[in-house]
This record gives C-alpha cells, sequence and structure tokens, in this order.
C-alpha cells in the first residue's frame, strides 16, 4: 500500500525552522497500530494523520497518541491548502480528540481555534522535577499544571536559555510534560519559552502549539492584554502569534513550510 507522505516545517516561514510535522492524508482512517509505525518511522515530534472521509485528525508521537497538536494541525491545513483541496479564506474543521477544530486558512499564515486549557496554581514544586530540569527553586516565579503538563514561569530569559535537562533521569519519574516561561527582553515579544516531554519520545519540542493555549492564558491574565506574540527558543526556534478569544478559546496564528514530499510504501499483511 503505498502513502503520501509529508514533512513540513510549522511556525516559521523558512525551511529548517519551527517544528517539524509528519502529514499523511488519506480517504479513509489507518489502523491505530499502522499510524503509531508510520510515527516511529518520520521519527519527528508528532505525525498527524487526516481522514478525509469523515475529517477525523490525530496525532502520534514516536511513542504515543496526543489528545492535541497545535503544529501538527497547522502542517494538515498547509498540505490540503497546497493540494488544492482548500482555497484562501475557506475554514476546515477538524475532529479530534480535543473536539472540533478549526482552521482558517489566509494568504501567508493559518489561524487556529483551540481550547484553552485551565491553569491550577494551588501545587507545590517538585523538588525532584527541579534537580532534574537544573532549575533552583529561587528562580522559580510560578508553579502550576494544565492538561497533566507542569507550568513553571521563571525570572528572567537568561534562566530560561540556561536550562539543561538531564531528559534520563526525568524519565525515570512520572510524567508527561513540563512548559518553562518567563516574559521577553524584546520590545517585539511578549514572552518566550520552552517544552520538554521526554515521556512521550519528544525531549524538547521545537514549537509546542498546544502548549501556546496554555500560555495565552497565563500570559493575557498577567499582562493584560488579549492579543500576545510568543518565541519557543528550542534550537530551531519559532514564532506563535495568539490571541484569546471572547468564547475563551484561543487562536494560534503561524505559517509552514513544505520541506519533503514523498511516498511512504507500506507493507500489506
Amino acid at each position: 500500500m503505498d502513502l503520501d507522505i509529508y514533512q513540513v516545517d510549522s511556525f516559521t516561514s523558512e525551511a529548517f525552522k519551527g517544528n517539524p510535522a509528519g502529514v499523511c492524508i488519506t480517504n479513509n482512517g489507518l489502523s491505530d497500530s499502522l499510524m503509531l509505525s508510520i510515527a516511529e518511522e518520520m521519527a519527528v515530534s508528532e505525525t498527524a494523520f487526516l481522514s478525509l472521509s469523515d475529517m477525523t485528525l490525530k496525532w502520534f508521537t514516536p511513542k504515543a497518541e496526543v489528545k492535541l497538536c497545535g503544529h501538527g494541525t497547522l502542517a494538515v491545513a498547509h498540505v490540503l491548502k497546497e493540494r488544492g483541496q482548500v482555497s484562501t479564506h475557506d475554514t476546515v474543521n477538524f475532529e479530534t480528540l480535543s473536539g472540533t477544530l478549526t482552521a482558517l486558512v489566509n494568504e501567508s499564515t493559518i489561524e487556529l481555534d483551540f481550547p484553552s486549557p485551565i491553569l491550577e496554581f494551588d501545587i507545590s514544586p517538585c523538588q525532584v522535577l527541579l534537580d532534574n530540569l537544573g532549575i533552583e527553586a529561587c528562580k522559580i516565579v510560578t508553579f502550576g499544571s494544565f492538561d497533566s503538563k507542569v507550568f513553571i514561569e521563571i525570572d528572567s530569559e537568561e534562566t530560561l536559555l540556561s536550562v539543561q535537562p538531564n531528559f534520563e533521569a526525568m524519565k525515570q519519574t512520572k510524567g508527561r510534560g513540563v512548559l518553562v516561561t518567563t516574559r521577553s527582553n524584546s520590545n517585539e515579544l511578549d514572552f518566550v519559552s520552552r517544552y520538554f516531554a521526554p515521556w512521550v519520545g519528544v525531549n524538547e519540542d521545537p514549537v509546542t502549539g498546544s502548549a501556546h493555549c496554555a500560555l495565552t492564558v497565563y500570559w493575557s491574565g498577567k499582562l493584560g492584554k488579549l492579543k500576545l506574540q510568543g518565541y519557543q527558543a528550542s534550537e530551531r526556534g519559532g514564532y506563535v502569534a495568539t490571541e484569546l478569544l471572547s468564547n475563551g478559546r484561543t487562536k494560534l496564528i503561524g505559517s509552514a513550510v513544505t520541506v519533503i514530499k514523498g511516498t511512504l510504501q507500506v507493507p500489506v499483511v
């Protein structure tokens, strides 16, 4: 069985920047085991799978299925536009484990309408996690959680950039993901962040769309503004424009570039 396969760099207008996502679009859905095998083969943080018959969208890391993926959704909408299946100004609805997600296709960007998570800050910092991240307790401004992930604001961009996690040690403890953020030094940005998820096979994610939903909720409240500009300070780096919508959901805005198009030859068993 031959499948069309793509690799797309999301949340960037330059190849080899942003967050690479695999994209596989089929008329009908694939089995979970096959999608996981394809995600393992693609070996990027997430591969997105779209079934055109019912517009069901799923995302898999090389290790597990995830409930929400911003850069994978952006990549799918981008590929649909390149294939001529959607046009500028079209709105696409995807059915996902996180409900219906909407993508508005613009000339050079795509706007994603995503759910906003609930942030909880009534928990104490976990010293073992901080030790594994290499973050001193005195550097922490806020420690909380969202969607079973940890949310940490630290004191400065310099501290954020200097974080060097022990990923092997992190994997020996229970966890799902860790989002670390701080206010940006740049007048053109509101916040910067990094995201670590070694538990699902992604040590440091280049640009995490779903994390920017949490970041939008947090920084909108802290800075008193609805429209924000964020930068994820991974090695590849990527920019995400966001907006906290009046209905409580979050808009993510970004661009994407296709870097690989090909045919995946899947053995029929």
